[in-house]
């Protein structure tokens, strides 16, 4: 009975963490996360909350290409899903090659024309290309959407001060702030082009 009991300990001891402890610990960041994942995936391939999940964790470290992976992965699992396409658009973003982020996200479009997020994600792909034009007008569509989208005000006015549009940029940031005063980015961008407004006065 002594030797079966530890018998059953020392296979216990080798044995991977459960399924369950893997499913928890890829739900949170960093290596630990990804080794959950990467156990999880081992078991089941086709475990499509592993993917996103082992995505979300490479794309918090700036791993750009292994985020892109899995959640390419996602998406042949999901084709459908506008979620994972525009996680993979976020990271393309990261590397810098808008064409293929706003290829994504006019793929989640397609999906859901009526999704706010995609016109605005899409939006700052082509203000981060230079397309201030496009980022504009879909910023607009993505404001008609949700008028409450403080983050849209924010690019939106960054688009125009791009454009050296300042008014509109100013009244933009403003908009940003009503909705949502927590925000760095539009508190930061009114005081810039308040201080150009300022100075050619």
């Amino acid at each position: 009975m002594i030797l079966c009991a530890a018998a059953t300990l020392l296979v216990s001891a080798t044995l991977e963490p459960a399924a369950a402890d893997d499913a928890s610990l890829c739900g949170d960041f960093g290596d630990e996360a990804v080794a959950a994942c990467s156990r999880l995936l081992a078991r089941n391939p086709n475990n499509i909350n592993a993917y996103f999940a082992r995505g979300t964790a490479y794309f918090l470290e700036h791993d750009w290409d292994r985020a892109i992976s899995d959640f390419s992965q996602a998406i042949r699992l999901d084709p459908d899903s506008v979620y994972y396409y525009s996680a993979r658009a976020n990271a393309y973003n990261g590397k810098q090659d808008y064409d293929r982020a706003i290829s994504d996200m006019d793929q989640a479009i397609r999906i859901n024309p009526k999704w706010p997020d995609a016109y605005f994600r899409r939006a700052d792909s082509y203000k981060d290309k230079g397309d201030y034009d496009r980022a504009i007008a879909d910023l607009d569509q993505a404001i008609r959407l949700d008028p409450k989208l403080a983050e849209a005000y924010t690019t939106r006015g960054e688009a125009y001060e791009a454009k050296n549009d300042l008014d509109h940029a100013v009244a933009d940031f403003d908009q940003a702030l009503k909705l949502d005063p927590s925000l760095a980015d539009a508190q930061q961008g009114r005081e810039r082009v308040q201080a150009l407004l300022t100075k050619g006065k």
